[in-house]
């Protein structure tokens, strides 16, 4: 039997994606600056250029599992890296034009101007999944030797002694479906650390582990997720404009969700188009992957997309409940960054800047605390003094309640939003509450009423042009790929409730909200033409975690399946 192997590093991040590779490059050029300040006298020793610092990430390579809309406003990346434009990074364009519509199902009306806080000029279309696979190259150069990245080894749990995280240990391979150890078994490994930053991305496993473990929500608001789905096209030339951006809000949603949709014009007549749909709606049957498909059959985005053919596909779930449901980022041994600490500001739909932003944060509080050798809570606190002293807090205060007000509708949201333009964020209440989005769906009967008559939910028949797929034939163009053969990464914890309790009250909602077609009720046969049973298409898997999120008893658990399983996602 293999003995488990132990790697001793000085800093651990968890998670290459924006955050965790911005917490990596700065911290090498903080150290870097360090030692030639040590060298001419103008600080006191140790240099710490020795530094072993090691960032894991679950994707068989960087930027495999990266999805964002993606318009990046370049504040953090400027002042990380000023010459990101002459090392090459992988813009798309940028912002010359954007529009904002409200749409019916068959009209569009344009708004005669950009709102405040939602203008994009200066910013840049970027493709994330390019834009880290560039930017892990930067960290490389950066690190040089005292610096690992490992794609292909997922957290699967954290370390804890002393009531303190000391590391984190990565998934086993080579482990069967019936959990028994194969010919190629390897044990994960244990990779110890004086401090480990987390950059998992959205609800991540370990952070979720970690927030319940140490209280990391205590006194704020809970957290709300939406899903975003998305597909890139290549479109006909007449069709494609050089730097626009369009944003949507009204149908195919309408009052049953908060969200709205975006199309970007990427180079090489690439267009990003994707809807955004939250997950704290009272529909038991809403489908984020179903309203995708509904949307580009709108004559706006059909007349850009017809004759174009798709390149990729992808979901991902952002955190949107904003400023008051921020975890807190430091406990005994590490911080949370990025999207793992809540970081995202909904009026604007990003939070890539943010990301960046916290990752430095967190390079700075790592740096001082190896320099002085001082690895307490309190000195980690730093990091939370360092974010509310930045544009980063003033930024996420504006809009403390922006995500509250959308949640009331349309009508009454307007009225909260423009009573928070006149108010600094504020509106008509300090601190307006969230509720989990599980808690806030609806029973079946509650809903639909008579629930042989809640209209048709098939997908939409395919149009001329073949706008619209079928989960399954957009699970195809995300490049996923699952070792079969492996115990399924989605836990869930009876499955007695799916087949009776669940189908019953909200009929399964999870062959809805995922936007894979990972669940599927099918007759049980063992027990007759009227059992059913819950078959998991875990191999469908795009790692969104919309089920961990939307399932309305919190009986399923995604963790990460075999290192480098999932998506490979081009151009998202």
């Amino acid at each position: 039997m293999p003995d488990r192997e132990t790697l001793d590093v000085d800093v651990l991040i968890v998670g290459a994606g924006p955050a965790g590779l911005s917490a990596a490059y700065h911290l090498q050029t903080l150290v870097r600056r360090h030692a030639e300040r040590v060298d001419k006298g103008e600080a006191p020793g140790p240099k710490l250029d020795g530094l072993s610092v090691m960032c894991i990430e679950k994707a068989g390579e960087v930027g495999a599992h990266m999805i964002s809309g993606a318009i990046l406003e370049p504040t953090a990346l400027q002042e990380m890296m000023p010459d990101y434009r002459e090392r090459g990074a992988p813009i798309e364009g940028d912002v010359k034009d954007e529009e904002i519509y409200y749409l019916t199902e068959e009209l569009r009306l344009r708004l005669p101007f950009v709102p405040p806080g939602m203008r994009n000029h200066g910013n840049h279309i970027i493709s994330l999944n390019s834009f880290i696979r560039w930017f892990g190259k930067q960290v490389e150069e950066r690190g040089g030797e005292n610096f690992t990245l490992m794609p292909g080894f997922p957290a699967q749990e954290p370390l804890i002694e002393n009531d303190r995280v000391v590391g984190v240990r990565t998934g086993d391979k080579g482990i069967d479906k019936h959990g028994q150890r194969k010919s190629n078994y390897e044990p994960g490994v244990d990779i110890r650390a004086k401090l480990t930053i987390f950059a998992e991305g959205s609800r991540g496993s370990v952070t979720k582990v970690l927030v319940s473990r140490f209280g990391l929500d205590r006194d704020r608001n809970p957290q709300i997720y939406s899903t975003g789905v998305k597909e890139v096209w290549e479109i006909p030339e007449s069709q494609w404009r050089e730097g626009v951006v369009l944003h949507t809000m009204g149908w195919p949603l309408g009052s049953r969700a908060v969200g709205g949709s975006f199309l970007y014009f990427m180079k090489d007549r690439k267009v990003s188009v994707g809807l955004v749909v939250s997950l704290d709606s009272e529909d038991p049957f809403l489908d984020p992957h179903r309203e995708f498909q509904r949307l580009k059959t709108h004559p706006l985005i059909a007349s850009i997309l017809k004759g174009g053919s798709v390149v990729s596909y992808g979901a991902k779930t952002i955190p949107e409940g904003g400023f008051f449901s921020l975890f807190q980022p430091y406990f005994p041994g590490g911080l949370l960054i990025g999207d793992g600490a809540g970081l995202m500001n909904m009026r604007k739909l990003k939070g890539v800047h943010l990301a960046m932003k916290s990752g430095m944060f967190a390079a700075e509080t790592v740096f001082e605390a190896l320099r002085k050798n001082s690895f307490t809570t309190a000195e980690l606190s730093r990091y939370e003094d360092l974010y509310r002293s930045s544009w980063m807090y003033d930024e996420l205060w504006e809009v403390r309640n922006f995500r509250q007000a959308l949640g009331q509708g349309l009508f009454w949201g307007g009225i909260h939003m423009l009573a928070q333009q006149l108010t600094g964020g504020r509106g008509f209440t300090a601190r307006m509450p969230t509720e989990p989005g599980h808690e806030r769906m609806k029973k079946l009967r509650a809903y639909y009423g008579d629930i042989h008559r809640f209209g048709d939910l098939r997908p939409p028949k395919k149009v001329e042009g073949d706008l619209t797929f079928d989960k399954v034939t957009d699970v195809f163009h995300s490049g996923t790929v699952h070792e079969e053969d492996q115990v399924a990464h989605l836990h869930v914890s009876d499955l007695n409730i799916c087949a009776t309790k669940c189908r019953e009250e909200y009929g399964n909602p999870c062959q809805y909200f995922c936007p894979a077609n990972v669940y599927e009720m099918v007759v049980d046969e063992a027990r007759g033409k009227e059992a059913w049973k819950l078959q998991l298409n875990f191999s469908n898997c795009v790692h969104c975690k919309t089920c961990d999120i939307a399932d309305p008893y919190q009986i399923v658990t995604w963790v990460p399946p075999e290192g480098g399983g999932g998506p490979n996602y081009k151009l998202l």
